[in-house]
C-alpha cells in the first residue's frame, strides 16, 4: 500500500443533497417538505408545542423555592485545609484568606466569601480570615492554637465607588 493510494470507504462522504432545483431532480417543487404549513415553512420552532392545548412542561406542578438573597460560599473543610498545608501548597505564617485558600486549590467560585466547616481535623495553628464558619470549625482552629475573623465580602462595584 502506498500513500497516495489510500482514499476514502465507498459511501464514507456524501454530498449535500441540492433540494428544490426543478421536477426532474424529485426534489423540486416543495423540496420534500410536503404541502403548506408551518414545518413547510423556514423557522420552524415547535418543540413542545402541542397544537394550542396547555403544553405538558406547564401542566406539571411547580416545586421548590430559589432564594434570590441566598448568599454564595466557598465551603472548605479543615481536613482539605491540613492536606493543602502538609502538601506546602498553604503557608502557615500571616493569614489565611479566601485569595490564599484559591491559590491551593482549595476555594471554587464562591462571589460571598468562603464559609469554613469542621469536617476533618487541624494541626496547624492557622489565623483565617473568611466570611463564616461552623461552631465545630472554630473550635476545632482554636483548639490547634490558631484563630477565626470574620470579614465582610464587599461587592467589587462598591470598592470601586470608593476609590
Amino acid at each position: 500500500m502506498k500513500l497516495n493510494d489510500i482514499r476514502d470507504n465507498e459511501g464514507a462522504r456524501k454530498s449535500r443533497v441540492r433540494v428544490g432545483r426543478g421536477i426532474g431532480s424529485g426534489l423540486g417543487k416543495t423540496a420534500g417538505r410536503g404541502q403548506k404549513g408551518a414545518k413547510a415553512r423556514s423557522g420552524v420552532s415547535i418543540a413542545g408545542f402541542e397544537g394550542g392545548q396547555m403544553p405538558l412542561h406547564m401542566r406539571l406542578p411547580k416545586r421548590g423555592f430559589n432564594n434570590i438573597f441566598a448568599k454564595d460560599y466557598a465551603e472548605v473543610n479543615l481536613g482539605a485545609v491540613a492536606r493543602a498545608v502538609e502538601a506546602g501548597k498553604l503557608a502557615t505564617d500571616g493569614t489565611v484568606d479566601h485569595a490564599a485558600l484559591q491559590a491551593a486549590g482549595l476555594a471554587r467560585g464562591g462571589k460571598d466569601g468562603v464559609r469554613l466547616l469542621g469536617k476533618g481535623t487541624l494541626s496547624a495553628p492557622l489565623n483565617f480570615a473568611v466570611a463564616g464558619v461552623s461552631a465545630g470549625a472554630r473550635s476545632a482552629v482554636e483548639a490547634a492554637g490558631g484563630s477565626v475573623t470574620i470579614v465582610e465580602r464587599r461587592a467589587a462595584a462598591e470598592v470601586g465607588a470608593e476609590a
